[in-house]
């Protein structure tokens, strides 16, 4: 795909990766639609960028945020030709003392918002022969650790769900693919892991790099997975 006057949607955009990627793709000449819950970074991101941008403050946890989505690319647009479900957070915590309450927000955010956005956009995409949905997964979805059961899960079922539909779309011009991350240097784990664990992971500039990679690719190819980890991590 050719980036230059592509429309791309990005959910988590006002930090991190999100962030990383709609700067990454701008500077490649894509139009970007970007959501977030915090009005003020969507804002100073927007006006950092050097191309176009619409922005869209909302919870991606809300059912109707997808189809707001569609619509905003398609109104400020015309058209939209790949998606980008990077919205999510993290909660941890053991067997009999986690918040249920906050892993059920975390279920729709990290799984059920996905499915929503995903099934949303590929009718879409499938109707113009052309679209690219791409999926962040983690590194957490195959490295079992302590009290980040919930979250864990929820990264490998968007890996499967990604892939199945991915054969399930295969031939209709519509690609789907997972990125999945090792350690991020970001502020998702701020508070759950000591500062240290940020000496030697990967940057999100080097996610938003390799998200490029995966859409530029030609027609004929389709980057199922592509596992980005830290030159140090021995996962």
């Amino acid at each position: 795909m050719d980036l230059r006057e592509k429309t791309v949607v990005i959910t988590g955009a006002s930090s991190g990766i999100g962030a990383a990627t709609a700067l990454e793709l701008s500077q490649a000449g894509a139009r970007l639609v970007l959501t977030a819950r915090r009005t003020d970074r969507l804002a100073e991101l927007a006006a950092s960028l050097p191309g176009q941008s619409a922005l869209l403050t909302a919870d991606i946890g809300d059912p109707a945020t997808p189809q707001a989505l569609l619509d905003l690319a398609l109104e400020r647009f015309g058209r939209v030709d790949a998606l980008i479900n990077n919205a999510g957070f993290m909660v941890v915590g053991r067997v009999g003392k986690i918040d249920m309450e906050a892993v059920s927000q975390l279920i729709r955010v990290n799984y059920e918002a996905v499915v929503r956005a995903t099934y949303l956009f590929a009718p879409v995409f499938k109707e113009q022969g052309a679209g690219h949905i791409i999926n962040v997964s983690s590194i957490g979805a195959h490295m079992m650790t302590p009290k980040m059961s919930v979250y864990s899960g929820l990264k490998r079922a968007v890996e499967v769900f990604t892939e199945a539909l991915r054969v399930e779309l295969a031939g209709t011009g519509v690609r789907l693919g997972c990125i999945t991350p090792g350690s991020v240097a970001t502020e998702v784990f701020d508070g759950i892991w000591p500062e240290s664990w940020k000496d030697g992971a990967i940057e999100s500039a080097d996610v938003a790099a390799a998200m490029r990679f995966m859409l530029e690719q030609p027609d004929r190819a389709n980057i199922a997975n592509l596992k980005l980890y830290s030159a140090q991590e021995k996962f």
